[in-house]
Parts: structure tokens; sequence; C-alpha cells
């Protein structure tokens, strides 16, 4: 059965729904959830500025207002986690590249291991997507995907 999404009009009413709908990226009619994530990778250059502690208080944040964006997004559409919800996908690929050197051949690595994470769903990933619910169910499974991501290119750096 296809998900309804709501219209871009609609987002811009809602900004808990513009938000959770990753400012429009997940209203994409193919891949919404790569469409989500290149855009979280374009914001990148912009995050990468932040101090340390100046990025991981912004991942934090965005990770608990993620769980309410979700949340609401899921009740307001009356389906858990639509398709179109990409903001767990900001997060998990904000996650992923937290601790890797900032540049586009990092960036773009951790996008695909990532995407390819976050769509094959392996365990712990799939188990948390399944089991758990509600906003933060719907984050829960892209958080893990972003920390089995960013051990990968840790491991890749400390090997290169």
């Amino acid at each position: 059965m296809a998900q309804t999404a709501p219209s871009f009009k609609t987002l811009c009413k809602d900004p808990a729904l513009l938000c959770a709908f990753g400012f429009g990226s997940g209203l994409s009619p193919k891949a919404p959830g790569t469409a989500g994530s290149l855009l979280a990778l374009a914001l990148m250059p912009v995050a990468s500025l932040l101090p340390t502690w100046g990025y991981a208080l912004a991942l934090l944040i965005c990770f608990f207002a993620g769980i309410y964006f979700c949340q609401h997004a899921s009740r307001r559409l009356g389906c858990h986690d639509h398709g179109g919800i990409v903001w767990d996908e900001f997060v998990g690929i904000w996650l992923a590249l937290s601790c890797v050197p900032p540049t586009w051949p990092w960036w773009i690595s951790g996008f695909l291991i990532f995407r390819a994470l976050d769509i094959a769903k392996p365990w712990p990933i799939r188990l948390a997507d399944k089991k758990v619910s509600g906003g933060f169910g719907i984050m829960l499974d892209d958080v893990i995907a972003g920390v089995a991501t960013l051990l990968v290119l840790l491991f890749a750096e400390y090997l290169w």
C-alpha cells in the first residue's frame, strides 16, 4: 500500500512536519531516504566548522528534537515511520561522519556505507526497526546505522 505524503504547502504550515520531512527532501518520489541523506551530506561543510563540543551538542539536540519531529509526523500521518520522514537519516549521517576527516572522500564514503546499512537493515538495525516504536524507534535504527558506519570509517582510517 502506497503511503500518501503531505504536500509541501502542508509541510510549510507545520514546522515539526517540515523538519521530519527533511525540509521537503522527504517528498522525493523516489528514494526519499537517499534524498534526505544527500541534503544532510550537503550541510556537512557548515557542520564541520563547529568545534567538537558544538558538533556533539548539535547532534544531541537534533537527536532529541528528532524524536519529537518523527513522533509528531507519525501521529499526523497516521502511520509509523512514513517513508518521507527523513530527519532520522539526517541525524544518522551526521553521527556517521562525526569523527572522520572533514573531506569529501570520507563524507561520500560514509554516505554510501550509511545508505547501504540503512537500506539492508542488518542486525541489530532491523531489530530496532521492528521492535521499537514511536519517535524514538524511528530515530533508533538510523542512529545504530550511523554508529555502525562510523565504526567502519574509523577502522578504514586506522588502516589508512
